[in-house]
């Protein structure tokens, strides 16, 4: 499986995608880049960063930049941090060699509750560990979760509202297997023989891609449920309101991010519940098509509460100009999740640590091309922002 004419390195996260594609099963891939229904806000969290130009200086720029920066009482050594993403099958090491990446360039790791590896073991591997939890189950069982992330060392809660179950997809849904059984084998064996090398490193992992849930269970010693079992928990469970909210946060005695905020109302209503972050969030396009772009509401809702609780955007991050324009609307940091599992897919951990240096590097050269020597000089000054570019606001 050697080649030595292949290099691992590459040198966008365009390219980790490309190669994510030619390395995974279709179906693999294709669970990655859908989108809800016909794909417009998926789409367009993406394209609203091209209409954002910058207004650049020539001479007296700065010979340093600083890009380190603190949310939810963690340090970072820049405004980068990894979104919890459910089972990761792209990669033998799933969330550990995620976790180890982060560590290793100094970022925050988030674990979903539907990911493969046990959380004392991503944990292990990076102790800056945010534990994301959804509202499933009874108040018991959530606690439950909550108590044994805090056990486990989990030094924040992400609560994720973002979805609706939209399973509907114009160009077809991939279909995820409950279990990795004979029937499942014989069924999508064609797709991984066609991919010899993610098939190879399964293979000499001594393992199988799981389907399990491992950080679902309320304790270490209560039975895994397939990745559907805990699905259906969730999707069984009648949503939150703001009040079941607040109790969920009051739980919690460390730092607590609401993900999936769309509206300064909500923003309002989520810093009113007690969270110290949010995160304006599409889920990637993944809850209602045609919800716009996060970057378009981000400036409303910093509006809304900027001063009061730290502010963060994930959904189409792709380069580092996109964190740089998402922090000069005013945004603390930004959370990236198909760009490091595209990376994961290419090259595991150091594929992951090849994505966040794409992006350090892309926040530099920009940062330099402005004239800042700090993040946090950023300002929408900084920006060409069209006049239709953001939905007017509703407060």
């Amino acid at each position: 499986m050697f080649n030595p004419w292949f290099n691992p390195w590459f040198e966008s996260i365009a390219v980790a995608q490309k190669r994510a594609k030619r390395r995974l099963p279709k179906s693999v891939y294709g669970a990655l880049v859908a989108g809800a229904e016909r794909g417009v806000t998926r789409d367009d969290n993406c394209a609203a960063f091209d209409e954002l130009g910058f207004r650049p200086l020539t001479a007296g720029q700065s010979a340093t930049r600083d890009m380190a920066t603190e949310v939810m009482g963690q340090p970072m050594s820049m405004p980068v941090m990894i979104s919890p993403t459910g089972v990761q099958a792209v990669h033998p090491d799933g969330e550990v060699a995620v976790a180890r990446a982060a560590a290793a360039r100094g970022v925050v790791m988030g674990l979903s509750s539907f990911s493969s590896k046990p959380m004392a073991e991503v944990i292990a591997a990076n102790p800056q560990t945010l534990f994301q939890i959804y509202w499933a189950g009874d108040r018991d069982s959530m606690v439950g979760r909550m108590e044994r992330a805090k056990a486990n060392g989990a030094v924040g809660m992400i609560l994720t509202l973002d979805w609706s179950f939209v399973h509907s997809r114009d160009w077809g849904s991939p279909a995820i297997p409950a279990a990795i059984d004979l029937p499942t084998m014989i069924k999508h064996g064609p797709e991984a023989v066609l991919r010899p090398r993610w098939l190879y490193d399964w293979l000499r992992s001594g393992s199988i891609p799981q389907l399990g849930v491992p950080n679902f269970p309320v304790s270490e010693d209560d039975p895994v449920p397939g990745f559907f079992d805990a699905y259906g928990v969730w999707m069984g469970t009648p949503p939150p309101t703001w009040d079941d909210v607040a109790w969920l946060r009051s739980q919690w005695d460390g730092p607590f991010m609401v993900k999936g905020i769309n509206r300064a109302d909500e923003a309002r209503r989520a810093a009113d519940a007690g969270a110290s972050a949010i995160s304006v969030s599409t889920h990637a396009g993944n809850n209602i098509d045609g919800t716009p772009a996060s970057i378009r509401v981000l400036p409303e809702v910093v509006a809304a509460v900027g001063d009061e609780i730290e502010v963060v955007m994930d959904s189409g991050i792709r380069r580092g100009s996109d964190v740089v324009k998402a922090l000069a609307f005013g945004a603390k940091a930004v959370m990236i999740g198909r760009g490091y599992l595209w990376g994961l897919a290419a090259n595991g951990q150091a594929g992951v640590e090849n994505v966040l240096d794409i992006l350090r590097m892309g926040i530099d050269s920009n940062l330099l091309g402005l004239g800042k020597s700090s993040i946090a000089e950023l300002s929408p000054d900084d920006l060409i922002i069209p006049d239709d570019f953001s939905p007017p606001a509703r407060n």
